[in-house]
């Protein structure tokens, strides 16, 4: 399926504006890629089906390109003189059936000097005197180059003396691709032979193989010229099947010059495997500054640790009160030394993925917010865990441990007071009904002894192993510092994937757009051969 030139170039420019949006090409970068021209010599008139040959003589001051128009018109309807510049204006000659109500913006029909004719041989051509390009006039130039893109067939005329004007070879080699060509060497009659063959070396040297050269005099004269050679060309090129070739050229040669600029900005863009490259060289990097986090975090986590263990019943009991008190656990923790650490981590990552050839402006732009997100992080997870390392201090073998001490301090007691009454009642009982003495002193001192010592066991215990409020803070802070670190590492790591995404994105359009340039391509150049005079006329 083949796309539209227009519609190709209109995606580009969308495609180039979100880019530039996103921080995914620089200005320059996305004017380049702007600056095509979606004009055509097909958009010139308004036609139905099938459209004139455009047909425009170009040259430099003083060559008599006029004078030829004139001669093939069969009268004066250019101007043509000896002051310089001659051409000021734009001069069409067609066709009185050649509607050309509805010319574009930039070329209005009020400053065009129209001449018309009524000769049916030329009614599918239409001729344009151009102005002087190589005058110092810059409004010359502007309408040279508004005109060029409209143009089917340039015919660019010299004289002896002026074949190697640098202005027009320059124009030549810029514009050569875009138009079929014809030369027309004129004032022939003031010319030489050795001229004509080092200006055929010249254009064999841009690119045309076997250029078409007329050797012309400006007006009808005994001396013998090729002018009637030049008219027969163009009117030989003048039919429908010649004019779609130069469309489909012309259109062709738009395509591959948008694709290869398209191709361009592929590398400007980077490859797939360098963003998927992005990752590792993140994950390398914060592996070097969580560690120096860390060891700088180790006297801070102390400091609030104590203090965690002093405030730990109203921290625990008041979470307002506790909230606003811990509201320093940032900026104890992630002060300024820690906050330079992690900028000059994600600066350095900036600069890895830089050199990794990738576009570093959208990586940039979010990793703004993980910036300013760090320190809350470090607050959230600090804060939660060292609440609950308070909240439960201890392990969990520790604090089952102490509730089954805690079991203890309360039934061993009473199962010694059990006991001890127990042997008093029975000891009671046997001293009625037998011989037996009751229960003297020493059972009275052993049976104390034995509950006290049923208490004080669990008691000695449970204040021995109680776990330190300090360092179930440390615990916790030392918790909560690795889940932030973790955290803020997938933070990145999510930016870095959906950049990573987005890039994979971009480029899937570029190539998209870049593979629409190529469909439907069915232009093939011809072999050059002396029989088809067209071939002879582009540049291979």
């Amino acid at each position: 399926m083949a796309y539209n030139y227009s519609d190709l170039v209109e995606k580009t420019k969308r495609w180039t504006e979100q880019a530039l949006a996103a921080g995914w090409l620089n200005q320059e970068a996305a004017q380049a890629l702007c600056d095509f021209d979606a004009r055509t010599p097909e958009a010139l008139f308004n036609h139905n089906g099938s459209r004139p040959l455009i047909v425009a003589f170009m040259g430099g001051t003083g060559v008599g390109k006029s004078s030829l128009l004139n001669r093939l018109a069969g009268k004066v309807i250019a101007k043509a003189g000896i002051e310089r510049p001659t051409s000021r204006e734009v001069t069409l000659f067609h066709h009185r059936d050649v509607a050309i109500q509805h010319l574009p913006e930039k070329l209005p029909i009020e400053k065009i000097r129209i001449a018309q004719h009524d000769d049916g041989t030329k009614k599918n051509i239409i001729w344009i005197d151009m102005p002087d390009f190589d005058s110092t006039e810059q409004s010359n130039k502007v309408l040279v180059f508004e005109w060029l893109p409209h143009i089917d067939v340039l015919i660019y005329v010299v004289s002896p003396e002026r074949y190697r004007d640098e202005k027009a070879w320059r124009l030549l080699l810029s514009e050569g691709s875009r138009h079929a060509w014809l030369f027309v060497l004129n004032q022939w009659d003031r010319g030489q032979q050795a001229q004509y063959e080092d200006f055929k070396l010249q254009l064999g040297k841009a690119g045309f193989v076997e250029p078409i050269i007329f050797k012309t005099v400006c007006a009808e004269s005994a001396y013998p010229d090729e002018f009637a050679s030049l008219e027969s060309t163009i009117l030989s090129l003048s039919n429908k099947h010649v004019v779609a070739e130069l469309e489909q050229r012309g259109t062709q040669i738009r395509k591959d010059e948008l694709r290869h600029k398209l191709q361009a900005i592929l590398h400007v863009l980077g490859s797939q495997s360098a963003a998927k490259q992005a990752e590792e060289r993140w994950q390398s990097q914060w592996q070097t500054t969580s560690s120096q986090l860390q060891q700088g975090f180790i006297w801070p986590i102390q400091k609030l640790a104590a203090y965690y263990a002093d405030h730990a019943t109203d921290l625990i009991a008041n979470p307002t009160t506790g909230t606003a008190q811990t509201d320093q656990t940032a900026t104890v923790l992630w002060d300024d030394w820690a906050q330079a650490r992690f900028g000059d981590a994600l600066d350095e990552f900036i600069v890895k993925v830089d050199e990794l050839g990738l576009p570093v402006a959208p990586l940039k732009n979010q990793l703004v917010i993980v910036r300013t997100k760090a320190p809350k992080i470090i607050q959230a997870q600090s804060e939660l865990q060292v609440r609950q390392a308070l909240a439960h201090p201890g392990n969990v073998l520790h604090r089952a441990f102490l509730k089954f001490v805690r079991f203890c301090e309360i039934v061993l007691p009473l199962a010694a007071i059990s006991w001890v009454g127990y042997q008093v009642f029975i000891g009671y009982y046997d001293s009625n009904t037998t011989d037996k003495a009751y229960l003297g002193v020493d059972f009275a001192i052993h049976s104390s002894l034995l509950i006290l010592i049923s208490w004080l066991i669990p008691w000695f215990i449970m204040k021995k192993l109680k776990p330190s409020l300090e360092k179930s803070a440390l615990r916790g802070l030392n918790k909560g510092l690795d889940n932030a670190i973790s955290m803020i590492d997938g933070e990145v790591l999510g930016i870095v994937g959906t950049v990573t995404n987005q890039h994979t994105e971009q480029l899937r359009q570029v190539a998209e757009i870049t593979e629409q340039c190529s469909a439907g391509d069915s232009y093939k150049p011809e072999k050059i051969s002396r029989d088809n005079p067209l071939t002879r006329m582009l540049i291979n």
